[in-house]
């Protein structure tokens, strides 16, 4: 006659019937739910990301995995920094905020099947880098001026969708060629200064996305432009330059 001997749940010892050893199956886990996402922020985890807002949205910025970067409460509070780091690390976070802006108007009017793939992957990249500027920089350290970015970085990659892949690539060199020396900037002088060594290499590994982003445009641009695409590329360059200093101010 056979009988159960049963243990508690959650025992690790088996259940036994008629002589023979039968182990409970383990419980599944309840999915983790997904929290709403704050301002600025995007939950995930594994290899696949898990937004719980808008990924359009700019203020909702993906967590990639693979990148270690610290929390908040591990950087260097913005306001004991010195006044020069704290107007560098506002532009740094609007730029990024316009690189964000660029790649999602290149991807609302171009329907070339290469330069969508190519804004798609470095709008992955971009949105990471403004995640973490807006670790680094909080609400109140951030430019006045963010409606401007976003509309100008939009049209900064809108514009030339309108005209074709090589205007779209193109604008990218002049973008990242600035960007590179921008940040290139900032590190010189922290490793000058000896100090803020963990943010000189967010800075620094920033910069190298930059570079790949540039070296790859350059390398899909054709190098015949007309005088136009030249010209555009030089107010692209100046204008990111005006852009800067003014998120320094405001």
């Amino acid at each position: 006659m056979s009988h159960f001997n049963r243990e508690p749940l959650g025992s690790v010892s088996a259940l036994s019937e008629g002589g023979m050893t039968r182990r409970p199956e383990p419980m599944a886990a309840a999915p983790a739910a997904v929290p709403p996402c704050p301002d600025g922020a995007l939950v995930g985890g594994g290899a696949t990301l898990q937004p719980a807002c808008d990924a359009q949205a700019p203020d909702c910025v993906e967590q990639l995995t693979g990148t270690k970067t610290p929390n908040a409460a591990a950087w260097p509070s913005l306001t004991a920094m010195p006044v020069w780091l704290r107007q560098e690390l506002r532009s740094d976070h609007a730029g990024e905020y316009g690189a964000v802006m660029i790649y999602r108007g290149i991807l609302a009017l171009s329907k070339d099947a290469a330069v969508r793939q190519f804004a798609e992957r470095h709008l992955v990249t971009e949105r990471q880098h403004l995640s973490l500027m807006e670790e680094i920089v909080p609400h109140s350290g951030r430019t006045k001026l963010i409606t401007l970015w976003r509309v100008m970085g939009w049209l900064t990659g809108a514009l030339p969708a309108l005209v074709g892949p090589r205007a779209v690539f193109a604008t990218i060199e002049a973008v990242e060629r600035f960007v590179d020396h921008h940040y290139q900037q900032q590190i010189d002088r922290l490793e000058a200064e000896g100090d803020y060594g963990v943010l000189r290499q967010a800075l620094v590994d920033c910069q190298a996305d930059e570079v790949s982003h540039r070296e790859e445009a350059a390398q899909l641009a054709s190098p015949q432009r007309s005088l136009l695409l030249r010209l555009w590329c030089a107010v692209v360059g100046s204008g990111s330059a005006v852009a800067v200093l003014a998120a320094r101010r405001v």
